[in-house]
């Protein structure tokens, strides 16, 4: 069957959600936030703390793959921090250039360098050099930076350099996350590189999967901000691909996220310190809305709240078991 991938999203999808949601299951494999490259050798602890599924085999705690992502625009630097992963074994080596936050952009890294196709060659082909073909080597693109002037021959560029697939986010940077996402620009770009092509953009429901997949021309779908506002998503597209049809309550949908919740929000407050931890949940809740009314009631209850002992007991009351430790 066609592969489905978790996006990563910075801020958002760390290793604590990604155990959430591939332990709903549905994914192939998951993509890690992007580690930051910006002209020092990082140490294996810098993999390993944005990256803990590194001590686990690059494995998620359900089992799932995780390929970690770099981020920077120096072909040397990249290169090197990459040979410094290889020694880790991911399940995966990813580059990004998609990114479109003006903080990464700034630097040059990110969905900028899709303004120069001949330096993607470069950093791509650099970082080839380095890892073995044993470990999937992969990028991920936008469509260019204000237009799709350059789109085809950035991707050229990046399947020359020696990556094994190519994700597409079918925008470009001054697009942000505006909709639509133009899928047909994935079945041009499929059309002038030999690798497999995933498409990425806008993929909420299974409908639209469906229809990703027919404008696209293909059958490999990366989902972001759909898996975080449903994480019952890529089960619900599985389901559908096996003709076994759709389950559309929602109701009983919410109970089993009931619990994935609470062990969300327990393993975020043992994570981060104390007063980060609310600002966590509310942004995963905040998704949530858009599917499930029973998160928007919740959401409004813990909006104003900013301490993590009165946040779990409106988590209680709204049928969410919340460990406390012992003693």
């Amino acid at each position: 069957m066609a592969r489905l991938l978790l996006a990563p999203m910075e801020g958002l999808v760390d290793d604590v959600l990604r155990d959430v949601l591939t332990r709903v299951g549905g994914y192939d494999l998951a993509v890690s936030e992007f580690v930051r490259v910006s002209g020092n050798l990082l140490p294996p602890r810098a993999f390993q703390r944005l990256c803990p599924e590194l001590g686990n085999g690059s494995r998620t705690r359900a089992g799932t793959p995780l390929v970690v992502q770099l981020l920077g625009s120096d072909p040397g630097c990249l290169a090197e921090n990459a040979a410094q992963l290889v020694e880790l074994a991911p399940a995966g080596i990813d580059l990004n250039f998609g990114c479109p936050a003006p903080t990464v952009n700034r630097h040059g890294g990110g969905a900028m360098l899709l303004a120069d196709p001949e330096q993607l060659l470069r950093i791509v082909a650099a970082v080839r050099r380095v890892v073995p073909p044993e470990i999937p080597f992969t990028a991920k693109m936008r469509l260019g930076v204000r237009d799709t002037e350059k789109t085809l021959d950035c991707a050229r560029a990046l399947a020359a350099g020696g990556i094994v697939a190519l994700v597409v986010h079918a925008r470009t940077r001054a697009d942000g996350y505006r909709p639509p996402a133009h899928w047909e620009w994935i079945a041009r770009i499929r059309a002038v590189v030999q690798q497999p092509v995933i498409a990425n953009g806008e993929v909420w429901t299974v409908a639209d999967h469906l229809r990703c997949c027919a404008v696209s021309s293909s059958d490999d779908v990366m989902i972001g901000r759909g898996a975080v506002a449903d994480p019952f998503l890529a089960r619900r597209i599985r389901a559908q691909a096996a003709g076994e049809g759709v389950a559309a309550d929602r109701c009983d949908d919410w109970r089993r996220l009931q619990p994935l919740l609470a062990s969300y929000w327990q393993q975020v407050c043992a994570k981060v310190v104390a007063r980060h931890a609310p600002g966590r949940l509310k942004l995963w809740l905040g998704s949530l809305r858009r599917n499930f009314v029973e998160a928007e009631a919740l959401f409004m209850a813990v909006r104003a709240l900013a301490g993590v002992e009165e946040i779990s007991r409106v988590l209680e009351l709204h049928g969410i078991p919340v460990q406390r430790p012992l003693g």
